[in-house]
């Protein structure tokens, strides 16, 4: 059942959503009425697209704030998250992250967006070109797991949607390591015929504050 109030996480998982750590619960409550948003600074492990010949393509995405062509182990970045709702009126969570490169700084941000006729939905990059439809699940550990479902394209009205033998999968799964004390996120976009195509995966710090610091 889905809980009519609350962030947009909330309100799909429902009852589920006390089986997430606490950490995770607080990570995850920012509502669209909040006044406050989260700020998060870590190190990924490893991010962004480990096939080497398609790095070229990757790279055409990155001035809309999607996907990018470097790769690297031991990136600095951050992460700022803001409830709000959109030019739908829909509730939704925007996430930018900024991934710190020797060579450059990529931005990749996300809206995570209630549809109430289709669930949730996730638009990625500065323009939102690129849709998925996301499923969401709590593990027996408390951790949340992400997982995509068909990806369209879209621009304006159009809408097109991917064609199953070049469409990709991501999978993510976040959790509270107790014994860091930080939060920990892996990520991999998965392509069924070339495999794992973008990565992240690391640890990160995160606190709320004011939005009106942050803005």
């Amino acid at each position: 059942m889905m809980n009519p109030e609350g962030s947009v996480y909330e309100r799909v998982l429902g009852p589920r959503f006390a089986d997430l750590q606490p950490q995770l619960q607080a990570y995850f409550s920012l509502a669209p009425d909040s006044d406050s948003c989260g700020f998060g600074r870590g190190t990924f492990d490893v991010a962004g697209c480990p096939v080497r010949w398609l790095r070229p393509m990757m790279a055409l995405a990155a001035s809309d704030n999607s996907f990018f062509g470097e790769f690297g182990y031991s990136v600095p970045f951050t992460i700022r998250n803001h409830a709000h709702r959109d030019n739908s009126g829909r509730p939704a969570l925007t996430a930018v992250r900024r991934i710190s490169f020797p060579e450059a700084i990529r931005t990749f941000e996300d809206s995570t967006v209630l549809d109430p006729r289709r669930g949730l939905l996730d638009l990625v990059g500065r323009h939102r070109r690129i849709a998925t439809f996301v499923h969401l699940d709590v593990t027996a550990e408390g951790h949340l797991r992400i997982s995509s479902a068909a990806t369209r394209l879209q621009a304006g009205p159009l809408r097109l949607a991917m064609p199953a033998v070049v469409d990709a999968r991501a999978y993510t799964e976040q959790w509270w390591d107790e014994q860091s004390a930080v939060f920990r996120i892996q990520t991999k976009v998965i392509q069924p015929q070339l495999g794992s195509i973008f990565v992240y995966a690391g640890r990160f710090d995160y606190r709320l504050e004011p939005y009106s610091a942050a803005t």
